[in-house]
């Protein structure tokens, strides 16, 4: 079975931070918010990994931002 599961955002939630859905600034600012929420949540579950599993923690780091969180080039 494929691994298709989505990342931070839906589908939905992509296409309304993008500018691509015509929905009121209520529902823009109801989505916005529940992002905010989810990004808690990643913080968390980083926490976790940096305890438990900082090989991970590295690739998200580094999927997030396009770098290297390492000490290799200091």
């Amino acid at each position: 079975m494929p691994d298709d599961r989505r990342g931070l955002l839906t589908p939905r939630e992509r296409e309304i931070l993008s500018g691509e859905a015509d929905v009121s600034d209520e529902y823009y600012y109801s989505v916005v918010s529940r992002v905010r929420s989810k990004i808690q949540k990643v913080e968390e579950d980083a926490q976790l990994l940096r305890r438990n599993h900082p090989d991970l923690l590295e690739e998200l780091i580094e999927s997030i931002t396009g770098e290297s969180g390492g000490d290799e080039n200091e």
